[in-house]
């Protein structure tokens, strides 16, 4: 994904978040009925049925999501790696291309450079434009909902789990869920394309310490859903790598 698009769609997500936060005392709008709410019952639901144990509850419904969400995923991922071993093939003939258009400040020759690129973005069957982001337009109004359905219960708050408070913020937790989301991001950046890879290595950075910053003072029951979520995105792409290396070397061959 593009360094531009994935800065939209984190700036997308603190628009969504403020917008959420703002309204999470109207009980009447479409994002607290339809989403907020059902979770709330569900993870009531499920701590009866665990005895109470809401921590557990929190575990198993992020499992749940993550395992629905699985198959839009995976079916990314594999996009993924065939980009990766199109940009790779297509990078020496990139690479003479850019050369030249460094070295030229004549517009004609660079508009025909520029088709030129385009040309070889056609020879290799390469949409530069396809970024992938439905799968994030997708996923993000369920993680939100679940994350205010969490966020917004007093029992969940009154709670305990292991050796932490759900509704007091716990240091412990808060740093396992930024070194989770890390290694997310540092598994993920296999299956990007070299150039894509330079490109993101800041923006790697940036999920993590938004996670770490916002559990400081969030109830632990949040670093736990991220805890957790992350660690299932983690076995998820290695599970995708290893799935569709063989095919996509395959695709690559022909």
């Amino acid at each position: 994904m593009n360094v531009r698009i994935k800065l939209f769609f984190i700036t997308l997500s603190t628009l969504f978040l403020s917008a959420c936060s703002a309204q999470s005392g109207n009980n009447d709008g479409f994002f607290q009925t339809y989403l907020v709410t059902p979770f709330a019952a569900l993870i009531h639901k499920l701590a009866d049925l665990f005895g109470g144990s809401y921590g557990l509850s929190i575990i198993v419904i992020t499992i749940i999501i993550r395992l629905l969400l699985m198959p839009m995923m995976l079916k990314q991922t594999k996009k993924q790696q065939e980009m990766k071993v199109k940009m790779d093939q297509m990078k020496p003939e990139l690479e003479v291309i850019q050369k030249k258009l460094k070295a030229t400040k004549d517009p004609k020759e660079q508009q025909a450079l520029q088709q030129e690129m385009f040309g070889i973005y056609k020879k290799y069957n390469v949409n530069p434009l396809s970024m992938g982001c439905l799968p994030i337009l997708i996923q993000m109004p369920i993680l939100m909902g679940f994350y205010y359905a969490i966020r917004g219960s007093s029992e969940i708050a009154s709670h305990s789990f292991l050796w932490f408070s759900l509704g007091q913020p716990d240091l412990w937790l808060t740093a396992f869920a930024g070194i989770v989301y890390y290694f997310q991001f540092r598994v993920s950046m296999a299956n990007m394309p070299t150039e894509q890879q330079k490109q993101m290595k800041m923006m790697g950075l940036l999920s993590p310490i938004m996670i770490v910053m916002v559990s400081f003072k969030a109830p632990a029951a949040l670093p736990l859903y991220w805890t957790v979520g992350g660690t299932i995105l983690i076995f998820q792409t290695l599970l995708a790598r290893r799935l569709y290396k063989k095919e996509v070397n395959k695709e690559a061959e022909k």
